[in-house]
This record gives C-alpha cells, sequence and structure tokens, in this order.
C-alpha cells in the first residue's frame, strides 16, 4: 500500500456528517461492512460507512454512479450477503472502488445526486458479520499484557521461553462470534474448590473483557504453501474492534496442559465496519525489536516490517453499568491504549500461521491478543485493571468492579489520529452480559 489521493487531509464531502472532527467514517476512510434496512424484511447486502450514513451498493450500481468496468466488478461483489468473495479478490479491486466512491463523494461532484439517493441512515439499518468466518485464531502480541498476566502466577518469570520468539496463537471457536451490540449469558463450567475440594459447576464469578484488534484475511492461500513475510500484508483484507470475552475463572481451572476452552468459546464481539489497510496507510509507523531483545528469526523478518509494520491505533474502553443506565448516566471509561505497543505485527502473525503450510481462507478472522500499554492505565483487561480481583475499581457513581456483573455493557472504541492527517476511527464494539442460566 502506499499513500494516495484518497488519503488527502484536504478532502471534504457534501455529505455534512463525514466532515465532522470526531466523525469515525470520513471520506478518508470508507470502511467496508454488511448491513440491510431493519424492518423491511430485506437481504443483507454490502455497504460502506460515510459519515452517519451507509452507501448501499446494489443501489449504486442501478444508479449510474459506477462507469468504470473494474469497479462495477467490484460493486458487483458487494451485492452478496458476505464480503468473503470480496475479500478473496484482493486489495486492488477495493481499492479501486474506494478511490471511485471517493471522488464521488467530494465537494462538488457531479455524481451527488446520484449517490445521495443511495444512502441509507445508519440508525435505520441492521449490520451483520461482515464475512462468513471459517476459522479464527487469537494471538497474544501484546507483551505487556503477558507479562503483566504471568507475574500474577509466576512473579520470578512473568514470561515463558518463548514469548520472544513465537507470536504465541491458539486456535479459537469461529462459531459464537456475533456482531456489535449483542447480549450473552454468563458462562457456566467447571470452577476449582478452595482448599483443593472437588471442582463445581456454576456461572463464572469473573468475568472479563479483552480489548483486542481483529484481522480479517482477504486472499487464501493454499495448504502446504507459506505466506513469506513480504507478501503477508497483501493477504489482509482490514481489521477490526475484537472483545475476547474471558472467564477468569474457568480458565484457570482448565487451561492445563491445552489452553483456553470453555472460558473462551462462549462469545467474541466484533465491530461491524472493515477498515481496510489502505486507509490505515497514514499511520504506520516503524516497528523495533532493539537490542538486547531476541531479533526475530529471518522468517519474521524485512525491511518493510521494520519501517512501517507498526499501526498507531488508539484503542479505549468504556462501561455502562445498570445503575449508570437508570440515572442516564454515561460510560465511564476504563483504560485505553494503543496498538503500536504490540510486540509482534499483523505481518508476522501472518507468516508464523502459515509458516507450517496452514491454510488461510478469506474471511478467517485473527484476533490480536490484548492490547496492553506499559502504564497501568492501558491495561486491556479488569484482570489487570484490578490486579486479579485484589484492588477493585472505584467507578465515579460510587460503584465498584474486580469483574463483569449482570447487566454491565462493555463498549470498545478505536481510532487513528495525527498531524496532517484525517482522523479515521472504527466505530466501536458492544456487549451486554446478563444473567446466567440456572
Amino acid at each position: 500500500m502506499a499513500l494516495n489521493e484518497t488519503h488527502d487531509v484536504r478532502l471534504r464531502s457534501w455529505l455534512a456528517s463525514a466532515n465532522l472532527a470526531d466523525s469515525d467514517f470520513p471520506i478518508q476512510n470508507l470502511p467496508f461492512g454488511i448491513f440491510r434496512r431493519a424492518g423491511r424484511g430485506e437481504a443483507f447486502r454490502g455497504g460502506i460507512a460515510i459519515g452517519d450514513q451507509v452507501i448501499d451498493i446494489a443501489a449504486a450500481l442501478g444508479g449510474d454512479v459506477f462507469h468504470d468496468a473494474s469497479v462495477v466488478a467490484a460493486a458487483e461483489l458487494l451485492t452478496q450477503p458476505t464480503l468473503n468473495q470480496f475479500m478473496a479478490v484482493g486489495s486492488d479491486m477495493a481499492s479501486a472502488l474506494r478511490l471511485a466512491l471517493s471522488r464521488a463523494l467530494r465537494s462538488g461532484s457531479q455524481q451527488e445526486k446520484a449517490l445521495r439517493a443511495c444512502l441509507v441512515p445508519q440508525t435505520e439499518v441492521e449490520l451483520a458479520l461482515p464475512a462468513r468466518i471459517g476459522d479464527y485464531t487469537d494471538f497474544y502480541t501484546s507483551i505487556h499484557h503477558a507479562t503483566a498476566v504471568g507475574r500474577m502466577f509466576r512473579p520470578d518469570n512473568p514470561l515463558l521461553p518463548n514469548y520472544k520468539w513465537i507470536p504465541i496463537g491458539y486456535h479459537g471457536r469461529s462459531s459464537s462470534i456475533v456482531i456489535s451490540g449483542q447480549a450473552f449469558k454468563r458462562p457456566i463450567g467447571q470452577l476449582a474448590a478452595g482448599g483443593g475440594g472437588n471442582p463445581t459447576l456454576g456461572p463464572s464469578k469473573r468475568l472479563d473483557y479483552e480489548l483486542e484488534l481483529g484481522v480479517w484475511i482477504g486472499p487464501g492461500n493454499d495448504l502446504g504453501s507459506q505466506v513469506v513475510i513480504g507478501a503477508a500484508e497483501s493477504h489482509i483484507f482490514g481489521m477490526c474492534l475484537l472483545n475476547d470475552w474471558s472467564a477468569r475463572d474457568l480458565q484457570a481451572w482448565e487451561y492445563q496442559p491445552l489452553g483456553p476452552f470453555l472460558a473462551k468459546n462462549f462469545a467474541t464481539s466484533i465491530s461491524p465496519w472493515v477498515v481496510t489497510l489502505e486507509a490505515l496507510e497514514p499511520f504506520r509507523i516503524a516497528w523495533e525489536r532493539a537490542a538486547p531483545e531476541p531479533q526475530p528469526l529471518s522468517y519474521l523478518d524485512s525491511p518493510g516490517t521494520r519501517s512501517r509494520g507498526a499501526i498507531d491505533i488508539s484503542l479505549e474502553v468504556y462501561l455502562l453499568t445498570d445503575s449508570m443506565r437508570a440515572a442516564a448516566r454515561e460510560p465511564q471509561r476504563l483504560s485505553q491504549s494503543n496498538f503500536k505497543h504490540a510486540y509482534w505485527t499483523i505481518a508476522q502473525m501472518v507468516a508464523h500461521h502459515t509458516v507450517n503450510g496452514c491454510n488461510l481462507t478469506p474471511g478467517d478472522l485473527l484476533g490480536t491478543g490484548t492490547q496492553s500499554g506499559p502504564s497501568a492505565h492501558e491495561a486491556g483487561s479488569l484482570l489487570e485493571l484490578s490486579a486479579g480481583g485484589k484492588q477493585p475499581i472505584q467507578l465515579a457513581n460510587g460503584e465498584t468492579r474486580s469483574f463483569l456483573e449482570d447487566g454491565d455493557t462493555l463498549i470498545l472504541r478505536g481510532f487513528c489520529e495525527r498531524p496532517g492527517a484525517a482522523r479515521l476511527g472504527f466505530g466501536s464494539v458492544s456487549g451486554r452480559v446478563l444473567a446466567a442460566d440456572t
């Protein structure tokens, strides 16, 4: 990817809401998603977010908006109920469509009238998972999170020997990935008894969130083939926000010897809009692995990784309790972090995932793992913020939290901003905890 005219900070749209300073979806973003107008029984189809509206690509196809053959071909793929086929063809078609829409949305565009007729207010749409997710892999890319959690269990040796050499990951459960706004029941599982007694079955008492990003795979690779580090980003379609809900008490009992199971597979929430790597290009920064840290093996290293492998993405966590909701209070921010602190890059995740010949497919989803920063206020989970439940967090309304309670709504937000570039965002991902079935 490279900077191009779609990134120009001076661009303004004829759609006023896209020009607001705090808009997540300015003309420089144009993320992809799957939507339909609520309450009309329509089929789901592809759309693009701009300001407070959604561009109905199927309507635009019939509205004399697109003229170039390659752009029409790209738009036709977005008439499908998932983005899988669109993701599979690679970034060139997505880039061509973004450019065409960028030009059509600019102030003074002759296509304004035709494209206005294709807009649907975001308040009137129902959003769906962007793609049919064949497989989901969750990584562990934040050394700050790994160290903080490891210190709780291994104070003298918080990081295992492999952490600084391998992008650690595990295969998750794709069937329980849900779109933002959904509620889920508190998970039930085995809980270790105190004093060495037999475990019991019951609802988790230490329910947590994990502040993550999701990485959507575009073109896949054949079984037995390897995606080399220099080509890894050509296999990535874009990114979203991801909350990998975690039952810490279930996890503590079950994770040995094979890792997370019921503690993680009951729900994973993602934001509905996929921000492309092209849109994120102005926020690429150098990735560093300074001595005396171990340097990555050659298959995980490249000049491009060093010069621009990291991405400056600000991340925030907000909590809305039932009491706050009843009192019409705004959600309270619990923490803020940044993806630039990640120990491993998205390209390294893909290169490592496929080095053994594992085949990724369009629409596969990778999680970055909890994104904690170096400071205490940058923790990406309640496990860290409350020191394992030993130091409850004091909320502004007088409540406290060590872990999530029934009725709590957890909200993640993400955005990019820097001087000389247009601010853009990911929207948000929210989920509400319901009482367990008993």
